[in-house]
């Protein structure tokens, strides 16, 4: 695993460039991860972003809320809006030296009436399988990029920043 300060490959999606999610990360809702012990809490990681509709499509939603049921602008506004939030979180998280972010939750607002604010956050950690269901189960992630490799056949944890790196 890169350390915490080498560049990785979330890096262009930190601000800006988020065609694409970034997946190479465990995230979970719960404070725990039955299976797996949580062997470094990382702190708080979270990613914000503020979005707008454009005037066109602001007029087009406007038009579409008249008659009720869902308003398809406004919906790709929220999913972009929370993609944008997650891959910032996880770029935060990758950072830190993560491979899990554990209680992940959203928080949403509206800024001045114009703006829809989203906001995701959770607590970045390295976390390792202890049982042979959880160890399936991260080896079949780390093959498939999905989380960072490190517990299985590699280094435990990377090191704290500061802290030179074992052999």
């Amino acid at each position: 695993m890169a350390a915490a300060t080498e560049p990785v490959e979330a890096d262009r999606y930190a601000l800006g460039n988020t065609d694409r999610q970034v997946t190479a990360m465990l995230i979970v809702t719960t404070n725990d991860l039955p299976g797996f012990t949580i062997t470094r809490v990382l702190g708080e990681v979270f990613g914000v972003t503020v979005r707008s509709l454009n005037a066109g499509t602001s007029f087009t939603a406007g038009f579409r809320s008249i008659g009720g049921g869902e308003v398809p602008e406004m919906t790709n506004l929220v999913l972009q809006g929370r993609n944008e939030a997650m891959n910032r979180l996880i770029y935060e998280a990758r950072r830190r030296g993560a491979n899990a972010i554990l209680a992940m939750r959203f928080d949403t607002g509206e800024l001045a009436g114009r703006w829809n604010e989203v906001c995701a956050y959770g607590t970045a950690a390295w976390v390792e399988p202890v049982t042979d269901d959880a160890r399936a189960q991260y080896a079949a992630m780390v093959a498939a990029g999905q989380v960072p490799p490190g517990p299985l056949g590699g280094p435990s944890a990377p090191p704290l920043p500061g802290q030179p790196q074992t052999a």
